[in-house]
């Protein structure tokens, strides 16, 4: 997972390209204008050491609780009786993501983003405390949800805090870390999740996360706590009126956490004469939503900040939309087990932080100016990944391997790509917009991943439902997550605002 504003930050309106505070370029807990030798630092030395491990852990409990709990779900829903209702165990994650997302950007810009990550690290344990304690499937709905909220929250910070407390010059490196930090988990954390549930019990991988969380928290928060904040008002005019409660981020949030749960739902029922109308109602609550929770410009790609969180929904929506349904089509049409098909998924993580790792390593090389080549780049890599990995799945002359193959291509242009776009709408927004930029990009991701699944897993379910196949379902899906990829590759250019 991919996070809203009524202030418009200065680059998105032609000003210069990027503002800088000595927030932004001091080390965490160093007076502004302390001079320090490039070649000397590291994100594994004083004084960053502690919250980069932090940060690291705290991304790494998020993938683990992901994709662990999703691997022991089904032992989890039958145990506590909620298989009529399976789908809302994921989705009340989703759903709560969104609003954690913009409630913790919002109040970083306000009030610096160590609250706020204290508040969404503890709610996060707390959920983990309820689910993993819970005699029955609604009380455990109502521990994902908490679980959400604060998934939302650390993965929304941890770019925000990446901003404010590195130099520029290291901030690629560790938006590379923090994708390995989300990727190492995803691959190991499915086998020890059924480990733990097999010969422990399932609780057990709710409990495992409790210590964990305090020491990220312990690791991060002392040097987040010592960021000195320009002012405490978020950018806002101190005598702007305070807007109506329906009118808040918050709130608009919450619309479009609803509007996304009705377009879900809608997706998966099989009744056109339900599924549009509810589909439409959701799509426009939810753009409607957008359009306060989002930089101001984002539905129109203006230049600049807004340019950035769509290139984050355009790269998701293509990457995961398509990851979603690569081990459907290699075990329904290529006739592999599960572990086999996973080797796909396994191939595009391991390439998405080598990809990550060496644009990290030369993004020196653009610091201060557009990467808009890297990431054009890095999107026709991945438009190549899916277009050989669509062949290996639906062609059945082109072996099946190929399409492992394709998805470690594209793996590794995902890592290009979100590294390189990530870096250069962060670097562009100020200081006191370092909250809401991050979380913008969160929140797209969250919703392209949660919208591109439900598309895919509509496709499969109506083309089962009017006598079709799952290579039509399959084809139409990959052929969306190319055009996807194809777009991103033609709005990568205004990833930054046109020299005068």
């Amino acid at each position: 997972m991919p996070s809203e504003q009524e202030a418009t930050v200065r680059c998105v309106h032609g000003g210069p390209a990027a503002t800088t505070s000595p927030a932004s370029t001091s080390p965490a807990g160093e007076p502004p204008g302390t001079a320090r030798a490039p070649a000397a630092e590291s994100v594994f030395r004083a004084p960053y050491a502690a919250l980069t491990w932090g940060i690291v852990l705290s991304v790494g409990l998020v993938a683990f609780e992901s994709m662990g709990v999703a691997t022991v779900l089904p032992d989890i829903a039958e145990r506590l009786g909620g298989l009529h209702a399976y789908g809302w165990g994921l989705s009340a994650l989703m759903l709560a993501n969104l609003i954690g997302t913009v409630a913790a950007g919002r109040d970083a810009d306000r009030h610096g983003p160590a609250r706020p990550l204290a508040v969404g690290l503890v709610v996060f344990a707390v959920g983990c405390a309820l689910a993993g304690a819970a005699p029955n499937w609604p009380v455990f709905l109502a521990g994902r949800f908490l679980q959400g909220l604060g998934v939302g929250a650390v993965m929304a910070l941890a770019y925000a805090a990446i901003s404010l407390a590195y130099p520029q010059h290291l901030r690629a490196r560790m938006f590379a870390l923090v994708a390995g930090g989300w990727t190492v988990p995803s691959l190991v954390g499915p086998t020890l999740a059924a480990v733990i549930s097999d010969h422990v019990s399932w609780r057990g991988v709710f409990v495992l996360l409790l210590p964990l969380i305090a020491v990220a928290a312990a690791l991060a928060l002392p040097q987040l706590r010592r960021l000195d904040r320009a002012d405490g008002t978020g950018g806002a005019p101190a005598d702007a009126p305070p807007a109506r409660w329906w009118a808040t981020p918050v709130a608009r949030s919450v619309l479009l956490a609803a509007g996304t749960g009705v377009l879900l739902a809608g997706l998966q029922l099989r009744q056109l004469a339900l599924l549009i109308p509810l589909v439409v109602a959701g799509g426009v609550a939810g753009v409607h939503a957008l359009r306060t929770v989002t930089p101001p410009g984002t539905l129109t790609v203006r230049r600049g900040v807004p340019t950035g969180v769509v290139l984050r929904f355009l790269l998701c929506g293509a990457y995961f939309g398509s990851e979603a349904f690569l081990p459907l089509g290699l075990v329904r049409l290529r006739d592999l087990s599960a572990s086999q098909a996973g080797l796909g998924l396994s191939a595009g993580a391991i390439t998405w932080v080598l990809g990550a790792a060496w644009q990290g390593r030369v993004d020196g090389r653009w610091s201060g100016r557009s990467r808009a080549a890297p990431i054009a780049a890095g999107f026709v890599v991945l438009l190549a990944g899916i277009v050989v990995m669509a062949l290996g799945v639906l062609v059945d002359a082109v072996p099946a391997p190929v399409a492992v193959a394709g998805w470690a291509i594209g793996g590794a242009g995902m890592g290009v790509a979100f590294n390189a776009a990530t870096t250069d709408a962060m670097e562009q927004a100020p200081a006191d917009r370092q909250g809401e930029a991050s979380g913008a990009m969160q929140l797209a991701q969250t919703l392209a991943v949660a919208v591109l699944s439900g598309l895919g897993g509509a496709a499969v379910s109506l083309a089962s439902a009017y006598g079709s196949t799952v290579t039509v379902a399959l084809t139409v899906t990959f052929t969306l997550t190319a055009a996807l990829a194809a777009a991103g590759i033609l709005a990568a250019h205004r990833i930054r605002p046109a020299r005068p």
